[in-house]
């Protein structure tokens, strides 16, 4: 892949796949395609087949996805494993159809199991039960793996599938009701703040740990292994650090200088205990972070109050 070569970025609108955009304009990639989805809806398999016979890219980052919190992912278990089965599906079939030279999948790091040794490595996937509360994301996210797999050993694609860890940044969703932990804390705390509430309400125990990472640091990691990986196996993309609820709580709420208590609401679920990634294997190939969380919530915030409404 050289800055001539001609790349499709899938879901250039959302949070992944606009920072994978900023990236690759930064690199100085010159021919760039994108669509948003009311020129190009992913469901489609007949827009999608149009698409790609038209366009033929050359390289495909497959950033696409319906994406949300606990909450959402509890209460529409059947969009979000509908949405994410037809759009991935609707892709790579046409990748290999029109022998794109390379594809990049996103999945997540919900895809291995629940009860996982952590750090998780990449051969912990599919060695036990998945985490109830994203299960309909998670099987559709395997499935896009599998298939990745599958078509690269029955047609020889070269199709890779990377799992981030849980991601934040410019572009995220902050919705109350649809988002992730981080971004939601963001702006509870903000809105706390702005009208003099007295304290902040925290989903669960605040005991579970995540580990975060920013989201142009995965664009940096896509850009990279679209380079110099090759390899059939899934990768793992993260920091190899994480953080209790508990703990990033205590820091947005000293970080936004916020006076008030935090709250726990411990009716609410918590999710699977840890979920920290093994990243050996991305780091022997020589790929490191560069974002540490205090800044990199920094420029989330900064990017938020610009963006709020």
């Amino acid at each position: 892949m050289n800055t001539a070569s001609k790349i499709y970025i899938a879901g250039h609108k959302g949070m992944v796949g606009s920072a994978i955009l900023r990236k690759l304009k930064e690199e100085g990639y010159e021919n760039l395609l994108f669509r948003d989805r009311k020129e190009l809806n992913l469901i489609d398999k007949k827009q999608v087949d149009a698409f790609f016979r038209k366009e033929k890219p050359e390289y495909v980052f497959l950033a696409a996805a319906k994406v949300g919190g606990i909450l959402a992912n509890a209460t529409s278990p059947a969009d979000f494993i509908y949405e994410n089965l037809v759009i991935q599906t609707n892709i790579i079939h046409q990748a290999y159809l029109q022998e794109i030279k390379k594809l990049l999948f996103l999945g997540s790091s919900c895809i291995y199991p629940r009860d996982a040794l952590q750090p998780m490595k990449e051969e912990y996937f599919l060695t036990g039960p998945l985490e109830q509360t994203n299960e309909a994301y998670a099987i559709a996210k395997i499935a896009g793996i599998k298939m990745c797999q599958a078509y690269n050993r029955q047609y020889g694609t070269n199709f890779i599938s990377v799992m981030p860890t849980n991601l934040y940044g410019q572009n995220d969703n902050f919705d109350p009701d649809t988002s992730h932990v981080l971004a939601a804390l963001i702006r509870k705390f903000h809105e706390a703040k702005i009208f003099n509430k007295p304290s902040v309400e925290v989903w669960g125990s605040g005991r579970p740990r995540r580990e975060f990472l920013h989201v142009d640091d995965l664009a940096d990691a896509c850009h990279f292994l679209m380079l110099s990986y090759n390899n059939d196996e899934i990768i793992n993309i993260g920091t190899g650090i994480d953080i209790s609820i508990i703990e990033l709580a205590e820091l947005i709420k000293d970080l936004f200088d916020y006076p008030g208590v935090i709250k726990f609401d411990q009716s609410k679920p918590d999710g699977v205990k840890q979920k920290l990634l093994d990243i050996n294997k991305i780091s022997g190939l020589g790929w490191k972070h560069k974002i540490d969380l205090v800044n990199g919530i920094r420029m989330t915030y900064e990017w938020y109050k610009s963006n709020a409404e």
